[in-house]
């Protein structure tokens, strides 16, 4: 959403849509604010394609080819196939009962996968919401109860983070490459398999977060920090919580203020939310940045492992890829951040706060990672709807 002349003068600064810090397997790290000037030229007003609820808009299924490797044919069905997955599985859960082992979505059969340990009574009644059957060893619970006594761990330097695997029914342990000899990782990965089953798999690098300076996706600045908006809320917006601390005021793309951080946890969590006043507002939208059409949010209905997402930041902002995990534990230099949500998208820092979303659906704000646009990487967010129920927040949607 890039505000015009006409709208800066007219009608003041208007909120757009998120910016985020860049992912690392750390906290996004914070960059210099630039000043004034600079931000002024990165943001803009609100400007969606259509407020038709279309498949896609032609930017969006755009980014989907180049970033997914697929034909505009293929990124339109999958997207159909994802919303039809994101229905089901709620219900495809209930049917499978305690024999539940998670979820995902199939890119190459278009359908949602659910595993369940027994073949049986809960097989045909997950089968018959559409859903494929896959059956596994554990249970999504036993799983759920190994990853808690992790969580419950000290992990040392080298131990990326850990998530539970539906796929592999393990909970995976992502060690740095460089480090699985260290003497305290092999100590944290012997405590590891004494708790369930696990699973260690390599990783390039620990993760970061990515600072940097309000829209899904825009800039906004505390101090000399520059972080990305998250999603519109009403009364305010969300974003990471290693942006800024409880009180501290947030000033927007242009310098002006905005508001103050009205709530905000890091580590342990990383979300926060910021009041808006003094002639800024809030939309319903994400800045696609010119690579895409501000993309509307019309709610926040969690896409599976699997499906597709989308990320808007201040600094690199707008890219594609696939939700790798789920409910995964983090492991900053700063402390572990737990619940979050693991993707193939890249981020920089300066992105950090900034928007996830698949199809018109709100997922997150980015909180960290490694890597970068240039070479690739992986990217956490921390799920929106954990953070509109824990500070009792609406979003605003279209």
């Amino acid at each position: 959403m890039r505000r015009t002349t006409v709208l800066r003068t007219g009608l003041s600064a208007v909120l757009l849509l998120g910016a985020w810090a860049t992912a690392g397997i750390a906290p996004a790290s914070a960059a210099d604010a630039p000043s004034t000037a600079s931000a002024s030229t990165t943001t803009s007003g609100f400007t969606p394609a259509s407020t038709a609820k279309a498949p896609a808009s032609a930017g969006l299924l755009s980014a989907m080819q180049k970033d997914l490797g697929l034909t505009a044919s293929q990124a339109k069905a999958r997207l159909a196939a994802e919303r039809t997955a994101t229905a089901v599985q709620g219900e495809a859960r209930r049917a499978a009962g305690p024999s539940y082992g998670g979820s995902w979505f199939d890119p190459a059969t278009g359908r949602l996968t659910v595993a369940v340990t027994s073949d049986q009574k809960a097989g045909a009644a997950v089968r018959a919401t559409g859903a494929a059957v896959r059956l596994v060893a554990h249970s999504a619970r036993q799983l759920d109860a190994a990853k808690a006594q992790l969580d419950a761990l000290s992990a040392p330097d080298g131990v990326a983070s850990w998530h539970v695997d539906p796929k592999a029914s393990r909970v995976v342990v992502n060690v740095v490459a460089s480090s699985e000899d260290d003497n305290d990782v092999r100590a944290f990965v012997e405590q590891a398999r004494k708790a369930g089953p696990v699973l260690v798999r390599r990783t390039s690098e620990m993760p970061k977060t990515f600072s940097a300076g309000t829209v899904g996706g825009d800039p906004y600045y505390t101090g000399n920090v520059r972080c990305s908006i998250g999603f519109s809320v009403y009364g305010g917006f969300v974003t990471a919580g290693h942006c800024g601390q409880a009180g501290a005021g947030v000033s927007g793309w242009d310098g002006s203020y905005i508001g103050n951080f009205q709530g905000s946890s890091f580590p342990g969590d990383d979300y926060a939310w910021v009041s808006v006043g003094n002639g800024w507002w809030t939309v319903p939208v994400v800045l696609g940045w010119g690579t895409v059409s501000d993309q509307l949010v019309r709610g926040s209905a969690e896409a599976p492992i699997g499906a597709s997402i989308c990320r808007s930041g201040s600094t690199s902002h707008w890219h594609c890829g696939n939700v790798l995990a789920t409910n995964e534990t983090v492991n900053y230099s700063q402390g572990a951040v737990y619940q979050m949500t693991k993707t193939s998208v890249c981020a920089e820092p300066g992105d950090s706060g900034g928007s996830f979303i698949s199809g018109d659906q709100a997922q997150g704000v980015t909180s960290g990672g490694w890597g970068n646009c240039s070479s690739g990487g992986e990217t956490w967010h921390q799920p929106i709807n954990e953070i509109l129920n824990r500070y009792g927040l609406t979003l605003h949607t279209a």
